[in-house]
């Protein structure tokens, strides 16, 4: 595999940097879930936590979605899933979900972001419909491949626990 972010040239401009940036952490996300069933995505192997792979997906699914509709466009749909007492619900309690479903829900989101960055010049700026924060669009791309970043890393360690694959 050829990683994109080094084949840049040392003068490009800061949104493909930003954008080549993300989209190299969201396809590290599928190929840390390539080749696993159904019930391995399931799978929560730390002991100490709920998490599985498919709950990190569903959850990347809802971060997309609330920085780009929410946030960046002002046009939020709704929740991608349906909210109890619990706010962790979604991400804990898969044991319907299936890989096939919840990466198809994951890249519509991630199509509508980018359809909405797209759109978009980086210092547009939208407002987080909870706190009023306002943040621009060069914000959330960093933000986004700042969460990508961190639970990567737990895709490692739940990996690993899974079927002993590391590394990319």
């Amino acid at each position: 595999m050829i990683d994109e972010r080094f084949a840049l040239p040392a003068t490009v401009d800061e949104r493909t940097m930003l954008e080549t940036f993300l989209d190299f952490q969201r396809d590290a996300l599928v190929r840390k879930c390539a080749g696993l069933t159904d019930a391995q995505l399931r799978l929560r192997p730390v002991p100490s936590s709920g998490l599985s792979l498919i709950g990190l997906v569903r959850h990347l699914a809802t971060v997309e979605r609330w920085y780009f509709q929410a946030v960046l466009a002002d046009a939020f749909p709704g929740d991608l899933f349906d909210l109890t007492d619990d706010p962790d619900a979604p991400f804990t309690d898969v044991a319907e979900a299936t890989g096939a479903e919840t990466f198809a829900l994951w890249r519509a989101e991630v199509a509508a972001s980018r359809r909405i960055a797209a759109e978009r010049p980086l210092d547009a700026v939208g407002r987080h419909p909870g706190t009023g924060r306002t943040h621009s669009l060069r914000w959330i791309l960093a933000h986004m491949t700042d969460e990508y970043a961190r639970h990567l890393g737990h895709a490692d360690i739940l990996r690993e626990a899974v079927d002993g694959r590391t590394g990319e």
